[in-house]
């Protein structure tokens, strides 16, 4: 997940973020128990607020809404998430100029 994103969210709902970090550093340290040892207390918010709330407005949920909210997370909702994110961040092709990326996509000719 890039950082660059991350700090905008982080800023944006810093005061929430701060009441909400006991329950994310819980997350954290049960996603830590079910074997994903990297998940930062950044990624999970980010989850939340792009993906869980992305139709809600953040700055006026309550904050038991937005702790059930990060408790409730599952591993699988998350790395599902984290999966397609980063399929749609990566350009698998970036190392190719325009002609060997069209002698990639054009048919053989027999």
């Amino acid at each position: 997940l890039n950082g660059k994103g991350m700090e905008k969210v982080t800023i944006q709902f810093e005061q929430i973020f701060k009441h909400a970090l006991p329950a994310i550093q819980s997350k954290r340290d049960e996603f830590r128990l079910y074997g994903y040892p990297t998940v930062t207390n950044e990624e999970i918010w980010k989850y939340c607020i792009r993906k869980k709330w992305r139709k809600k407005n953040v700055s006026t949920m309550r904050i038991h809404e937005i702790v059930n909210g990060v408790l409730a997370l599952t591993p699988a909702e998350f790395m599902t998430y984290t999966q397609i994110e980063e399929q749609r961040e990566s350009n698998w092709f970036s190392d190719l100029n325009s002609d060997e990326l069209q002698l990639l996509l054009s048919p053989k000719s027999k």
